[in-house]
């Protein structure tokens, strides 16, 4: 079996991230079951404090479903300028450690701690300093994960949320995932967790059992990467440069749409969000994608990719809309609209590769 490599890693994850910005900001909110989101019959939420999270409301739950479960349940508008204010704070704190930070969204961050600048040899000492930085600097509170690999720091930060430091040690990563549900695991979402059941895969222990043949076989490419992570194997490297695979944006309407002119207008803003975006990033893409979901919750796509590099906004917008006009009339109303570029121009960088210190965690 492979040994563990001799690297020192630490997965940062804020608690309740966009509700504890809002508590910190309004004393009235402390306390109190919190959602960030549209209270709107269509709203979503995009947050919940843990008093909210006690009545079962998580994020990604329609508002609607959240308020039966939580008839006291307070909705916040969004503040996302606040929040990315926050986010970068935050970042300017992992950076007094390491230059070598992955975010993976505003909240939660990798960071390899292996040869850090603090020149600290301790990858706990160096996460609870973060914690305790964060929480002196901003007012809030982050759950750290510390272990050898990517996989196993971030299971480490969801075990003992909020406000929790846990460390899997190397000695300790193989005992620590075979007692998972594979549900638990990053990456396993619900529906590939439904297929594990049914193949008598329930445990960390029972994945490992199967040979990388038969993970391959029933779940193709990714059945290598289970393979190795039930043996708590995973050599991904932190990314500082880590490159988007796609700038997207979407909405969700009020009321259903079937009116091609209304679905056209409703279009143009999301067109020039992800322009926007790419103006100020200089990344620029190939692949168009239009994607539609009707008011039955029947989802599609359509995409177009262009022989070079789009360059041009008034290209982008064209090829956005006439994926559009090529599904109108719409044959049942649109809950939602969404336009997403790919196939970037990539800009990353190979990482060194790291060299084998003491592991002291």
């Amino acid at each position: 079996m492979d040994q563990p490599d001799n690297r020192k890693i630490i997965h940062i994850d804020m608690d309740a991230f966009y509700a504890s910005v809002e508590q910190r900001d309004n004393a009235e909110l402390r306390g109190k079951p919190v959602a960030v989101g549209g209270s709107r019959q269509r709203g979503v939420v995009a947050a919940a404090s843990y008093e909210a999270r006690q009545f079962g409301v998580r994020s990604a739950m329609a508002s609607s479903v959240a308020l039966r479960q939580c008839p006291e349940l307070i909705f916040v508008k969004p503040r996302f300028d606040v929040y990315k204010a926050v986010s970068q704070e935050i970042r300017t704190i992992f950076s007094q450690y390491t230059p070598l930070i992955e975010p993976l969204s505003l909240d939660e961050a990798y960071l390899d701690v292996t040869h850090n600048l603090q020149n600290n040899p301790s990858a706990t000492r160096i996460a609870q300093a973060i914690k305790e930085q964060i929480k002196q600097e901003t007012g809030l509170t982050a759950s750290a994960g510390v272990s050898y690999n990517k996989f196993l720091a971030k299971l480490a930060s969801d075990y003992r949320k909020p406000d929790g430091l846990f460390v899997i040690e190397p000695q300790q990563g193989s005992a620590f995932v075979e007692g998972l549900r594979v549900g638990q695991f990053h990456g396993v979402g619900r529906v590939t967790a439904t297929r594990m059941n049914q193949l008598g895969i329930f445990t960390g222990l029972d994945l490992r059992q199967q040979n990388e043949a038969f993970l391959t076989k029933h779940f193709g490419k990714v059945g290598a990467h289970y393979y190795s992570i039930a043996r708590a194997i995973d050599h991904r490297p932190v990314m500082p440069d880590r490159v988007r695979k796609s700038i997207g944006s979407e909405t969700t309407f009020e009321n259903d749409l079937t009116d091609p002119d209304q679905l056209s207008e409703s279009l143009l803003p999301l067109l020039e969000r992800v322009w926007t975006h790419c103006e100020k990033t200089g990344v620029m893409g190939r692949t168009v994608t239009l994607k539609v979901k009707y008011a039955d919750f029947q989802q599609l796509t359509r995409s177009r990719t262009a022989m070079n590099l789009i360059t041009d906004s008034a290209v982008f917008r064209q090829l956005g809309l006439d994926l559009l006009s090529a599904l109108t009339p719409v044959p049942k109303g649109v809950r939602l609209l969404g336009i997403s570029l790919s196939s970037l121009q990539d800009g990353a960088t190979t990482p060194g590769s790291q060299l084998a210190l003491d592991l002291s965690f």
